[in-house]
């Protein structure tokens, strides 16, 4: 054989090596909460393959893996169905409903690749983004590239004011630097994984501890996708319970505003009684009667059980855990089929 042909064919090999180590050096695990899910399952996997195939192309192997947070319409079957295909694509199922934020982490915690993003299954996190967010990861040499919505016009006046008006307030009353329209949509290297996984507690607000285990971050905007199928399963009454949560998990400005009021209100009703008792030994009026009386009481008694009911939530959370249950239980994975 000739020699000139012999060091081509070595050439070829080495770039292909080059290839191959060059695929097994990342491996994207994309993250996929679901909880009712059904109907929109196939059209999900059907918009993640070219994805995928894209992020293949740029060296980047990836896998599926879906939480199934407790789910009652047939989620679980069609996963079970999924992990037969040979896509790389592997399931974790709850045995009951736990919540999305147990479901995110249970992703990072059974996630192998070196990188990992949360996407939700309804679409409205398009997965189209994924490639442009693993270029900025590379390129850029960022931790994290977070995703915040830029069309909140889209939502409702009050939702969107709501909204706005969390975001604001929790980053002036806690130390974490959230965008305004930020979304559990981000990816993150392995090191950065591991610094969210590193926090145990239960009461868990995933933006929040992204933002507080720090990392450099990139945030970029996009434009929610529409729902092609199913409902959504966040009403604004547990978005308001969701905001309350982030400031008792994040912020100890309750509690010190209890203080502070208590402080206010003690210094007023002094005041209050040195006029009071000098306005009677001077000028000899009598005190205000009964109304003022019967409302200062109604007054205060709702002051205290307002704030024994904040001190209350945070001994709750306190109470949680300690009692160190887990934060979800696993009934089924793709492997015990």
């Amino acid at each position: 054989m000739d020699i000139n042909q012999i060091t081509i064919e070595n050439a070829d090999n080495k770039d292909f090596n080059r290839q191959e180590n060059m695929l097994s050096a990342s491996l994207l695990s994309i993250i996929v909460p679901c909880y009712n899910e059904k109907d929109v399952l196939p059209l999900f996997l059907e918009a993640i393959r070219p994805v995928r195939a894209e992020l293949q192309s740029k060296g980047c192997a990836t896998e599926l893996l879906f939480i199934d947070d407790g789910s009652n319409d047939g989620t679980l079957g069609l996963l079970r169905e999924y992990s037969t295909l040979g896509e790389n694509i592997r399931y974790v199922s709850f045995s009951k409903n736990f919540g999305k934020e147990a479901a995110i982490l249970a992703g990072l915690k059974n996630a192998k690749g070196n990188f990992c993003v949360l996407l939700d299954a309804d679409l409205q996190h398009p997965p189209g983004l994924l490639p442009k967010m693993y270029d900025e990861m590379i390129n850029g040499g960022f931790d994290s590239v977070a995703m915040y919505r830029n069309d909140r016009k889209k939502e409702g006046f009050f939702r969107r004011h709501f909204s706005s008006f969390f975001f604001k307030l929790l980053n002036r009353l806690s130390k974490l630097n959230l965008v305004n329209g930020a979304t559990d949509f981000r990816m993150m290297t392995r090191t950065m994984v591991d610094a969210v996984l590193s926090l145990p507690e239960l009461n868990r607000f995933s933006k929040g501890i992204f933002s507080w285990v720090g990392f450099n971050t990139k945030w970029m905007p996009f434009e929610t996708g529409e729902r092609p199928a199913g409902k959504s399963k966040w009403s604004f009454g547990k978005l308001v319970s969701y905001s309350f949560d982030a400031f008792l998990s994040f912020s100890e400005a309750p509690l010190k505003l209890c203080s502070w009021l208590g402080i206010i209100f003690c210094i007023v009703s002094f005041i209050l009684g040195i006029y009071h008792l000098i306005k009677t030994l001077i000028f000899g009026d009598p005190v205000a009667g009964f109304p003022t009386l019967y409302l200062m009481m109604l007054l205060m008694g709702g002051i205290v059980l307002l704030f024994l009911g904040i001190m209350g939530q945070y001994l709750a959370r306190i109470y949680i855990e300690i009692k160190k249950r887990p934060a979800y239980i696993i009934k089924e994975t793709e492997k015990q089929e």
